[in-house]
């Protein structure tokens, strides 16, 4: 080959090679190739990975539930709770029977120690007491537990094994009242609207249960040297799909602002 095609030979291949030298210049353009080529974009990455919790929640919890459930899901955008409500031990049987959920709040202790194995540590996030619920305008003019023992009176109570009907017992002992209800109910929901349709004449319920049925019942306070402090602890499901979104919510219970609901709902502090 004579000089003169050597020269454009070499000429040719400096000018080849200058696109590739340019794509090879800085590193930093390695990454977003990767990425794109793997499906995956910066925004994508930083995006906040949605969740959906279910909250398995004592009867007593249903309305304020609803208004905290709303308050954290604005606060935490791509996070979904769903509630199920009933009474604790109907919750704590469908945790020992393995129900897919991933956080747990009962209306004492007692149920929630009976489930330990299969929930992380509780945190007792708020307290109620009992008061007695009587018909419209206490047509019996009920003034005491012990009024309740007169046979007269039809009153209904929660079962022994709810929560509710085990504080019902706890106190009625304590004052040495018998009392003979015509049922037992499974919660505390179903003691209240026994009494609002006039199916009975009294019956113990939380405080903040007979506050939400507005004037529908009349609430004769139980002084709190005879009452009962009822205790709701909140845990975690080891079964969860969505540990750490669940420990989240469990915490949040606690915070200022979930608090600030569930005083706001008739709810002692804990």
């Amino acid at each position: 080959m004579s000089p003169t095609r050597r020269r454009a030979a070499a000429a040719l291949t400096a000018v080849l090679l200058l696109p590739l030298a340019a794509c090879g210049n800085d590193g930093g353009d390695k990454k977003p190739v990767a990425a794109a080529s793997a499906g995956v974009s910066a925004s994508d990455s930083a995006a906040p990975k949605a969740a959906s919790l279910t909250v398995l929640a004592a009867s007593s919890l249903t309305d304020v539930f609803k208004t905290a459930g709303a308050a954290y899901e604005k606060a935490h955008p791509g996070t979904k709770v769903t509630f199920s409500f009933a009474g604790s031990q109907e919750l704590a049987a469908q945790v020992k029977q393995g129900a897919p959920a991933d956080a747990l709040v009962t209306a004492d202790t007692k149920t929630m120690d009976g489930v330990g194995a299969e929930t992380g540590d509780p945190e007792v996030i708020a307290k109620n007491r009992l008061v007695i619920a009587t018909g419209k305008g206490n047509p019996f003019k009920i003034t005491s537990l012990k009024d309740l023992a007169d046979t007269k009176i039809k009153v209904v109570l929660a079962a022994p094994e709810v929560p509710v009907g085990r504080y019902s017992k706890e106190i009625l002992d304590k004052q040495g009242v018998t009392v003979k209800p015509v049922s037992q109910e499974p919660n505390v929901r179903a003691v209240l609207s026994k009494v609002e349709l006039g199916e009975a004449d009294a019956g113990l319920v939380y405080k903040t249960d007979s506050a939400k049925s507005g004037d529908k019942v009349a609430a004769v306070e139980i002084p709190d040297e005879q009452n009962a402090v009822a205790s709701y602890p909140a845990a975690t499901l080891k079964q969860s799909k969505n540990p750490e979104a669940a420990a989240a919510f469990v915490a949040w219970l606690s915070t200022p602002e979930a608090q600030k609901i569930l005083q706001d709902a008739g709810f002692q502090q804990a």
